[in-house]
């Protein structure tokens, strides 16, 4: 980093970005974009940081959601990002409308394990009124088996009176990610603009229900780009920031795109702390492939994950994400007289494996 720049100034920005996060002041964007710069050697006094406004907001709770893809594939927008888009020859699962029923016994594995929001989503530009009546339909289902969950929608672009609709039918929260910055969002789709989806964001919050909007990393954006992005979702007010990070699908534009270090993706949720303190932050889509071995200290910075699977790709196992939370201290929201229920003691028994390779045998080591 150039101009006056240094170890002390820094902290004394990550100071300022703590105190000014627990006094509800507005947080400044040049030390956010400080934030994005700092080298990987100041990686952990950043998540420090943001660890002191996550502690302060959520203590030592972590929220599961789980999502239930309710359609999939074959969607007419062209994000670039999205192996359901216009064209993609991704090779994913494509099919209509899970039944009520289906759904229901879907979100039932994740409530079981843990969960307390189910995501609905469905595939497309956005959801007829035809569709309308299918969520509501399913949502009925769901909270037939699990009358205290939260459900999330995710539909796409929503028309007049959609949002009111959706919540008519019981629907507690709405999502729709901002995914970039408005300067960079014609890249990466040209079917819609972005600001369509701050007008959905707009709706949803309009008819009462929970704002869901977020991000994707490691699209070729800049610091500036994030950060902007991060601004923006303050701004209207988005009560749940999901921040995903890329998969790059072979047979969209976007395959082949690995811009992303654990370390970038640390700095990403911790700008995102910083810029909506007391908001949940979700890590979402991508954290196994891009955060890898530190995702653990995610947890540390975000307060909220999806469980097990994604819509179109396999996430790590769902037990693996809750011996996760466990070992790093953390309870589940819901559930916070009991820790998260980490490795059974025959699982960790299947862990004790006796060396049969390497020296004093004839197989090769495990190098």
């Amino acid at each position: 980093m150039a101009g006056s720049w240094t170890v002390t100034s820094f902290r004394s920005t990550l100071d300022k970005l703590v105190t000014d996060g627990l006094a509800g002041v507005p947080t400044d964007r040049d030390a956010l974009m400080e934030v994005m710069a700092s080298g990987d050697e100041h990686l952990l006094d950043v998540v420090v940081a943001a660890a002191r406004l996550r502690r302060h907001h959520f203590a030592n709770r972590v929220k599961l959601n789980y999502l239930v893809n309710l359609k999939s594939g074959l969607c007419p927008e062209d994000c670039g990002y999205c192996s359901q888009r216009l064209g993609s020859t991704a090779d994913v699962l494509k099919y209509s409308w899970l039944k009520p029923q289906q759904a229901a016994t879907a979100a039932a594995a994740g409530i079981d394990a843990g969960a307390v929001r189910v995501c609905l989503v469905a595939s497309g530009r956005g959801p007829s009124d035809r569709d309308i009546d299918r969520v509501g339909d399913i949502v009925e289902a769901i909270r037939d088996r699990a009358p205290g969950v939260e459900v999330c929608a995710c539909l796409g672009l929503l028309a007049d009176g959609q949002a009111d609709r959706l919540a008519d039918t019981g629907v507690d929260a709405y999502n729709h990610n901002l995914n970039t910055s408005d300067r960079r969002y014609g890249t990466i789709c040209t079917t819609h603009d972005f600001a369509d989806r701050v007008d959905t964001v707009d709706r949803a919050k309009s008819a009462g229900l929970s704002p869901c909007s977020g991000l994707i990393a490691g699209m070729g954006e800049t610091d500036a780009d994030i950060v902007d992005v991060l601004m923006e979702l303050r701004r209207i007010g988005s009560a749940s920031v999901p921040v995903n990070f890329l998969i790059p699908f072979e047979g969209t534009p976007l395959a082949g795109t690995w811009d992303l270090t654990p370390q970038r993706c640390l700095r990403i949720l911790a700008a995102a702390r910083f810029a909506c303190p007391g908001v949940e932050v979700r890590v979402g889509a991508g954290r196994e492939v891009h955060l890898r071995s530190l995702q653990p200290l995610a947890l540390h910075v975000a307060n909220s994950i999806f469980l097990g699977d994604y819509l179109t790709s396999e996430g790590q196992a769902g037990k693996a994400d809750l011996a996760m939370i466990a070992d790093n201290g953390f309870v589940l929201e819901g559930a916070e007289d009991t820790e998260a229920d980490a490795s059974t003691a025959g699982a960790r028994t299947e862990l004790v494996r006796p060396r049969k390779r390497g020296a004093g045998t004839a197989l090769a080591p495990n190098t």
